[in-house]
């Protein structure tokens, strides 16, 4: 079985409070291209990720609003900025690295927020059905005919009807994998 492998870049997910001190009063995200994930979609907006060492200058903002600020950056990008980014899935943020988030108008101190993002794949219920998995199970998927051949394993399997079928990992795996743009994963179920 196989699935579409998708490179998720550093981003950030701004809860509506944080995006008004960094736009101002009232601002409301501006929609500059629709991602895989249905209603998702990548901001026009962009801000600065500033960490002791360095700063990670115009990273996205991915919409729509969240309830929590969250930073999601590469182990590379973590170690570059000075900032520690436990390797999580999306939402679980307590605990997590700190730093700080500058816009147009203002700033934002986070405690919390910054993560590695755990490699995972999006799936339906039906697609989990066809892969014979379950939501939070962890399986394989292996990338190869790259001229770097890799397996991932520790890739959660995430399942809601809200999702559509694509893998996410980040720029660090990508790399290693050599994994180009549409390129197809096998599954391997543990």
């Amino acid at each position: 079985m196989k699935v579409l492998i998708e490179t998720s870049a550093r981003h950030v997910h701004v809860s509506k409070a944080d995006l008004e001190v960094l736009f101002g009063e009232g601002y409301e995200l501006t929609v500059k291209k629709e991602l895989s994930q249905p209603g998702q979609y990548a901001c026009a907006e962009r801000v600065d990720v500033v960490g002791p060492k360095r700063t990670l200058a115009g990273v996205s903002i991915l919409g729509p609003c969240r309830k929590d600020t969250q930073v999601e950056i590469s182990l590379t990008d973590a170690r570059a900025i000075g900032v520690n980014a436990p390797i999580r899935e999306s939402g679980d943020i307590a605990g997590s690295g700190s730093c700080k988030l500058v816009g147009p108008k203002g700033e934002v101190e986070l405690k919390e927020g910054v993560i590695a993002a755990k490699r995972h794949i999006h799936m339906t219920t039906k697609d989990a059905a066809e892969f014979g998995v379950q939501d939070k199970q962890e399986v394989m998927v292996k990338v190869e005919g790259t001229g770097r051949a890799i397996i991932l394993d520790d890739v959660v399997v995430r399942v809601s009807d809200s999702y559509a079928l694509a893998m996410h990992i980040d720029t660090d795996e990508s790399n290693a994998g050599s994994v180009p743009g549409g390129y197809m994963g096998e599954v391997i179920v543990k």
